[in-house]
């Protein structure tokens, strides 16, 4: 393995801890990372989605061991986040379409980011009731081709979302978006199956890297880390790969 690789093991390892310290899987930060690095489009959607699989499955596994998992909670959105999910991880932007729209996801997910850490969502909303059907389904679909379009979890976008229209606590808030980016990364990593042999050959050890840093954030992000410096963080590497990849 090379120095670059090696030095993106680290790079991902840092984004996975700092990601699943705040109840997310962390596509949008490897994004960031690979664009940075040079990526072409294709590496980039594959191994973002593989890696926000991973760290995704690490943190719903754990928010089901602590029992903080409702799935009636989380299906309406999943309900037709997976197939259109699929559906965008089948399209594959030509780069000079693909970078300029990541360039915004990227952006929209960095003012998040930087919303949440101002507004300090560490305490959920004194009265939280479940989405209207409608809209979960709707927003659930629109989020899930996006997301795999681009090749990001969509969770970074759903959670403001939910926590906006008072859907939810943050705890439960956490829990929902760490399925749905289960769902929808699984749902999208299967529409790309056309570009898997774009993955690079470090991916791998990449995974491991991202492993521990999902498991490290989940557990300490929730006891010793403070949630508003985490979110303005990530909102100024997401911010600054976002305009890097326009301009």
């Amino acid at each position: 393995m090379n120095g670059e690789a090696l030095l993106l093991s680290g790079a991902f390892l840092v984004t996975a801890l700092l990601y699943a310290a705040v109840g997310q899987a962390g596509a949008s930060g490897y994004i960031a990372i690979m664009g940075l690095a040079g990526f072409g489009p294709l590496a980039m959607k594959t191994t973002a989605l593989s890696l926000n699989l991973l760290v995704a499955a690490i943190g719903t596994a754990l928010f089901l061991r602590a029992g903080r998992l409702s799935w009636q909670n989380v299906w309406p959105f999943a309900v037709l986040g997976f197939p259109f999910s699929l559906l965008g991880g089948a399209i594959h932007l030509p780069e000079g379409i693909y970078f300029p729209v990541v360039g915004a996801v990227l952006i929209l997910s960095a003012l998040q980011m930087a919303r949440a850490a101002i507004l300090s969502p560490g305490v959920g909303p004194a009265v939280v009731g479940r989405p209207p059907f409608a809209a979960a389904l709707a927003t659930g679909a629109v989020i899930g081709f996006v997301s795999g379009t681009t090749g990001t979890g969509g969770g970074v976008f759903l959670a403001p979302i939910i926590l906006t229209m008072k859907w939810g606590s943050a705890r439960q808030t956490a829990a929902t978006t760490a399925v749905y980016n289960l769902i929808n990364s699984s749902a999208a990593l299967l529409g790309t199956y056309a570009a898997w042999d774009q993955a690079p050959s470090a991916l791998p050890v990449w995974l491991v890297a991202v492993a521990v840093g999902g498991t490290i954030g989940a557990y300490i992000g929730s006891r010793y880390l403070s949630d508003r410096w985490l979110r303005g963080t990530l909102s100024v590497l997401l911010l600054m790969s976002g305009i890097k990849l326009i301009w």
